[in-house]
């Protein structure tokens, strides 16, 4: 008996299935296993893995340097999530609102920091805003740009988990009497944010990784301080693995924290 196409895309897989998505993921993991140990074979070859090349990461010195770089670059990341998360929701209001005389600016915010790239607002903060009189300290030029670049995304992001909520629900609470505000801010918006959980924790990862352009203000982020690292002890591969590493961890701590925000909507 064949499967309605409702079976096939939303039903619990066939036996038949199953066994092509075992067969399929063994396969796939096996090429991972091999993709791996061709790259740590070629690593090998061109002595990046040598025991001169990680001595130094032995020393108490090393971390205390990668430590400062990482605090650099939470703290950069923190506060450009603050600005993003605050500023998106003053421009979702804003682009719900009525008034057009309130909607197309917030609009025309939204497109603009959408379509403009986060090195070049970071390049306006270094090079035109002084030119102008008006002076920033590095953790500003690199967190104002990051900040404002993702608040129009996370606008984007707020608005779809707004129109995901059921019109119902905005109906029933107007007809408690409750305001416009009371109805969003208590009603409509707490349930957006569990739809949009997992949308704004990959917004606090990019932000994280786009600390990285701290190189152009010479701010005293993570990778700012494993190139000094690089260039002091030619050290190239095992650097970067290290501090790969450590951008995985900080993000996997992002991703779980996510977890502790909500849970899916039913």
């Amino acid at each position: 008996m064949s499967r309605s196409l409702e079976d096939i895309l939303f039903g619990a897989p066939s036996p038949q299935t199953q066994t092509v998505t075992r067969v399929v993921s063994a396969v796939a993991a096996a090429a991972l296993l091999l993709l791996a140990a061709a790259i740590v074979f070629r690593f090998h070859s061109a002595g990046q893995l040598q025991v001169r090349l990680w001595e130094f990461f032995t020393w108490s010195t090393t971390w205390a340097f990668l430590a400062k770089g990482l605090l650099g670059t939470l703290a950069s990341s923190a506060m450009a999530a603050v600005i993003a998360l605050s500023l998106g929701l003053v421009l979702l209001v804003g682009r719900l609102a009525r008034p057009r005389f309130v909607r197309w600016p917030s609009i025309a915010v939204i497109e603009f920091l959408r379509g403009t790239p986060t090195l070049l607002l970071i390049y306006v903060c270094f090079l035109v805003l002084p030119s102008i009189g008006i002076k920033l300290s590095t953790y500003w030029m690199l967190t104002l740009p990051i900040g404002l670049s993702t608040a129009a995304v996370v606008a984007e992001v707020y608005r779809a988990g707004v129109l995901a909520v059921p019109r119902g629900q905005t109906n029933a609470a107007r007809s408690l009497g409750m305001t416009e505000a009371q109805v969003f801010f208590t009603i409509v918006f707490p349930q957006a944010l569990r739809y949009i959980v997992p949308a704004l924790v990959a917004q606090l990862v990019i932000v994280v990784k786009d600390t990285t352009f701290g190189y152009v203000v010479t701010y005293g982020e993570l990778m700012q301080n494993a190139k000094v690292l690089i260039a002091n002890y030619n050290s190239l591969v095992p650097v970067y693995l290290v501090v790969a590493g450590l951008y995985c961890l900080v993000n996997y701590g992002i991703s779980r924290a996510s977890k502790r925000m909500g849970r899916p909507v039913h």
